[in-house]
């Protein structure tokens, strides 16, 4: 199994600790990759719409981002990590996740997408985990991932050797139960209720798309009709 872990900071505190945590739960160190955001990749969307109009290829960043997107359709696991930066996840990683907006379902998703896993991991020394994780999942839903699980909490410390043994156990048990989850799905990965409706929904609207790159993607896929990634 491989396994990548994007990490919205560089700092390896106690989010990034947990990331880790979870991925050498579910596979051996040499088949876990890393991301550090914004030291690997640390541009910001300018808004410039050519992923949407004209190909992804035409993003102004997209030879920096190329190497990522590869680690990412190549992992059967993402772990997305990001402390809490003022209730919301790092800016790097906002800026990260920006770039690919083409990707959604709403317009261009990958299809390798749809039979992966992720975990979103944030924590804080107080309030904040629950944006901050939704931030990350948002992304990894409209993606076509059918399975995303979080881990958050309130750590009331500022790096991983302040956190107290006892709540260090109680993530660790919080961890085994979803490494055990994604080992039993992986190969088999169930797609949810909610993913399949969206993806129904687009399916329809992409028959007579405002966006013909969007349109002919979808149709050359078979999507508009009864194929479905996941089958």
């Amino acid at each position: 199994m491989k396994v990548l872990i994007i990490s919205g900071t560089a700092h390896k505190g106690s989010t990034y600790h947990i990331g880790r945590i979870i991925a050498e739960k579910l596979t051996s160190p040499e088949s876990i990759s890393e991301v550090f955001l914004p030291k690997d990749f640390g541009e910001f969307c300018c808004g410039c719409t050519q992923c949407f109009s004209v190909s992804e290829s035409k993003c102004p960043h997209y030879e920096k981002l190329s190497p990522i997107t590869q680690l990412i359709d190549s992992s059967d696991v993402l772990i997305f990590t990001s402390p809490v930066y003022v209730y919301h996840c790092t800016g790097a990683m906002k800026a990260f996740l920006d770039h690919y907006g083409w990707r959604w379902m709403a317009h261009r998703p990958e299809e390798k997408m749809f039979s992966k896993q992720a975990v979103v991991v944030s924590t804080a020394a107080g309030a904040g985990v629950k944006s901050a994780l939704k931030d990350m999942a948002d992304s990894c839903f409209f993606w076509g991932i059918p399975q995303t699980y979080k881990l958050g909490t309130a750590v009331a410390a500022t790096d991983w050797d302040s956190v107290k043994p006892k709540l260090k156990d109680s993530i660790n048990k919080k961890a085994d139960s979803i490494a055990e989850k994604i080992l039993k799905r992986h190969g088999k990965v169930p797609v949810s209720l909610k993913t399949k409706v969206f993806f129904k929904i687009m399916s329809l609207m992409q028959r007579n798309g405002w966006n013909k790159l969007d349109t002919d993607y979808w149709k050359a896929k078979g999507w508009t009709e009864s194929k479905r990634p996941w089958r």
